[in-house]
């Protein structure tokens, strides 16, 4: 039942709502369709929006005795007292969405409950009503919007092109039908269907239908759960990553959202597996306690505000590790070798391909970055090999110890991947250790695969280890902020933990007098700095510091490429290999081995 809330109700909600553009009608029909239970939801603009927008669904319709009550502020069905703001479900809360669309419009309600023999027509222009009559309709309902800020001009300047406007539109109408996939949408923009789901629940399916980018087919499942909530969707193998983080959507409870912990947890799944700047792409649902986050932040409602904010980056981070821990996100060869020569159109064909030519050029411009990615690390690698001597064989028997040592750092995640089935064959150039399993074909790259073993060999005995420190001649002083030297008693015992001697030196200073052996002085001095900065945000640093100069480490004591290894050797390398953490990638980014499938080398040799 529509009802206007009571007025100490109203007051605790985030008012405020303004419609500053089409995309905010849209976005406001939409989750009111969605709330009535349609799984059937249309929608059509015209000229961005501006002159034209129509939503219709199948829902549960309003009875007529309650439409002109849903148009006044704070009207709504979907809560009732101030408690039930602490447990939202629904899309939409405030009651203040179509006031604020008939105040700024000509609006026009077709709308049936399924129990009523007829329907309702209501006809409203900047909130004043004309017209509330029976008609014939089906069950469900429809709003029509026309001539947006037709008694506002103040703010019709302010709307951009139509092409801008419809831009927005169609942003928001792909996220929500990926986030309602059980939802048949239609979208229609100027006459075309723009895009068109099934609404039988397949995500990769409403993914591929919306986004039309046949790269997204190769996208892994996300399937995990925990304490702090589930979470489902689809995100990209290392090899297919962006620019920017425009390709990542988040879902919070079904509703779209815009959220830094959710990136947070996305970037510390991904470490080590891409190059810095590069972003993965990541369709990712998160369900959890209504009753953790707080959606009435902003009167769009975007931003959500998690309880535990640690738990969310950790379940986020885990479903990510996990998958990438999977056969089906391990980098196969097509990932890396794409055909990027077109195959010529025959004249016969011409006339029905024509149509697919911007989509054509579109993708040739968003070209997988692998190899434009990989080339800084490899020009470097180049120059490198240039200098350094290979390896003798007793220098490299003792970088390879036999035993299984246990080298992860911390509790594996589940990697369906199991190298027992990998048999070795050779390898080959002196730098790639080959192997086959019973439909695929493997090269491994042998120093990238050694930087992962030593670096967790390294990172762990940091972690675990009793630290050596070094006394320094000049003591170093460091000047904290006041909201610092406060909680100094939570972070000091850190500092000593990882290295450093660190004592009380006068009002807002501090004198070092030791630092960790692996460091020398001017790296002691950025990471204290550094990290003071950020302790007063709660960030976990955990010395990034040390673990880049582990990395460069890793890197100088590892197997070279061109060095020759005996096969007991690239057998122990694979044994320690499969004892990491992450052994499908070394800790610059760059994969360790990639998959040849049967049937991609028969296609090689013409026989598919």
């Amino acid at each position: 039942m529509i009802r206007v809330l009571e007025k100490n109700v109203a007051d605790k909600i985030a008012a405020g709502e303004v419609i500053e553009r089409p995309v905010s009608i849209v976005k406001e029909l939409v989750e009111n369709s969605i709330d009535s239970g349609a799984d059937s939801i249309i929608v059509e603009i015209k000229n961005g929006g501006k002159s034209y927008i129509r939503v219709t669904d199948n829902g549960c319709g309003i009875s007529r005795n309650e439409v002109e009550t849903a148009f006044l502020r704070h009207a709504t069905s979907k809560i009732e007292t101030a408690k039930d703001l602490n447990a939202i479900e629904t899309l939409g809360f405030r009651g203040e969405a179509l006031a604020s669309i008939a105040a700024v419009t000509h609006t026009e309600l077709v709308t049936k409950t399924r129990e009523a023999k007829v329907g309702t027509k209501l006809l409203i222009h900047g909130s004043e009503v004309l017209s509330n009559s029976g008609t014939g309709c089906p069950d469900g309902t429809t709003i029509i919007i026309t001539d947006l800020f037709y008694n506002t001009p103040a703010r019709q300047k302010f709307l951009k092109s139509d092409s801008a406007e419809s831009g927005q539109i169609i942003d928001f109408m792909s996220q929500i039908a990926l986030a309602y996939p059980n939802i048949r949408f239609r979208f229609i923009n100027n006459g075309n269907i723009a895009f068109s789901t099934t609404g039988k629940g397949d995500i990769l399916n409403a993914i591929l239908s919306v986004y039309k980018l046949s790269e997204y087919k190769d996208l892994v499942a996300v399937d995990h759960r925990e304490n702090a909530g589930s979470i489902t969707g689809y995100i990209s193998k290392p090899s297919l990553s962006r620019t920017t983080r425009r390709n990542q959507i988040f879902f919070v409870n079904g509703r779209v959202v815009a959220s830094k912990v959710i990136e947070r947890g996305v970037t510390e799944g991904y470490k080590e597996r891409l190059f810095e700047g590069r972003y993965p792409v990541a369709f990712l649902f998160i369900f959890t306690d209504p009753e953790r986050l707080d959606v009435n932040i902003h009167p769009n409602k975007r931003e959500v505000r998690f309880d535990n904010e640690n738990e969310i980056i950790e379940l986020v981070s885990h479903a990510v590790k996990e998958t990438l821990g999977t056969k089906a996100a391990v980098i196969e060869a097509k990932d890396i070798f794409k055909d990027e020569v077109s195959t010529p159109i025959k004249s016969k064909d011409r006339a029905e391909n024509q149509i697919d030519i911007k989509q054509i050029l579109s993708t040739k411009r968003e070209l997988p970055q692998v190899k434009e990615t990989l080339r800084p690390y490899q020009e470097t690698r180049t120059e490198e090999q240039k200098q350094e001597q290979p390896l003798v064989k007793e220098e490299r028997e003792q970088t390879l110890p036999q035993k299984k040592a246990e080298i992860s750092i911390e509790k594996p995640f589940l990697q369906p991947f199991d190298f027992d089935e990998l048999e070795l064959t050779g390898a080959i150039f002196g730098t790639y250790i080959t192997a086959v399993d019973e439909k695929n074909f493997y090269l491994i790259d042998q120093h990238a695969a050694h930087e992962r073993v030593f670096y967790e060999k390294l990172v762990s005995e940091y972690l675990t280890s009793e630290k050596v420190r070094q006394p320094i001649l000049t003591p170093i002083i460091i000047e904290a902020p006041l909201a610092v030297k406060e909680n100094e008693y939570d972070w000091l015992d850190s500092l000593t933990e990882m290295g450093f001697t660190i004592e009380d030196f006068g009002q807002n200073s501090y004198v070092i007098r030791e630092i960790p052996t692996f460091m020398d002085l001017s790296e002691a001095e950025d990471f204290v700095k550094i990290y003071i900065d950020n302790v007063t945000e709660g960030t976990n640093l955990n010395n990034t510091v040390v673990i880049n100069k582990l990395i460069t480490k890793s890197c100088k004591s590892a197997i070279k490429a061109h060095d020759y290894i005996s096969m007991e050797e690239m057998k122990a390398l694979l044994d320690q290999l499969k004892r990491c953490r992450n052994p499908f990638s070394c800790p610059h980014g760059r994969p360790t081995f990639i998959k040849f499938s049967q049937y991609e080398i028969e296609r090689m040799f013409k026989r598919a």
